[in-house]
């Protein structure tokens, strides 16, 4: 778990309008939300039956969509 030190910015009535993080709790942020992302990417493709593509039509596939 990360510890996150937020400084808050507030309004004239005290009013929280905004967040300060220093780079380093934001890369962490980050980084969390972009492992949470490839596990829900992951749990979906478990999830939906597909077709087994061999490796090699793969990569020919993504190397043709490349192209375009």
């Amino acid at each position: 778990m990360v510890t996150l030190n937020p400084q808050f910015v507030v309004d004239d009535k005290q009013a929280k309008t905004g967040v300060l993080l220093s780079v380093a709790d934001w890369d962490h942020i980050v980084e969390a939300l972009e492992e949470l992302d490839d596990l829900r990417a992951y749990d979906e493709a478990k999830a939906s039956p597909s077709e087994v593509v061999p490796f090699e039509q793969a990569v020919k596939e993504l190397d043709s969509a490349r192209v375009r």
